[in-house]
């Protein structure tokens, strides 16, 4: 079994929001559980969860591949996505991007050495009047991102 009691018990919850012809639709959902659980989505964990809403595997590689909340490989233990998105660059993501980028010794899309921090570059996060915006995990938003705050976010995830 690749997925716990527990998480198997999480997507049963969410698959009953749809009808039993539809289970796949809690495809979004089983894949955050399993993220969350596993830290990423290997080729397993998402053949797996294909098997368990009863689709073909490659509907589940489709939804993974496209939503950059996904990790397909193995990432930090904080991951950190900021958005760059036009509202959030007028407002200094920016100067947020190029002070993580040397805070943390990498680029978009890279892992510290230590295995602290993946850094990523967001899409939209809807909340653009709070601009720039990070996001934590996939969880926690961080708001009007200067970099002193990014100081005091890194400082607290350590």
């Amino acid at each position: 079994m690749v997925l716990s009691p527990e998480a198997l018990a999480k997507v049963d919850q969410a698959a009953a929001k749809y009808p039993p012809d539809k289970r796949q639709s809690a495809v979004m959902a089983a894949l955050t559980i399993a993220q969350d659980e596993k830290g990423w989505l290997s080729t397993e964990t998402m053949d797996f969860v294909a098997h368990y809403l009863g689709m073909p595997p490659v509907a589940v590689y489709e939804v993974a591949s496209f939503y950059t909340m996904y990790d397909l490989k193995p990432r930090g233990k904080h991951k950190l996505a900021l958005c760059t998105n036009l509202p959030c660059a007028l407002q200094g993501a920016n100067v947020a991007a190029k002070h993580l980028k040397q805070k943390l010794g990498i680029g978009f899309n890279e892992t510290t050495a230590d295995g602290k921090y993946t850094l990523k570059e967001g899409e939209c996060f809807g909340a653009c009047g709070d601009a720039p915006v990070l996001l934590v995990n996939d969880k926690q938003m961080c708001c009007a991102m200067t970099p002193d705050r990014i100081d005091e976010l890194l400082g607290g995830l350590k």
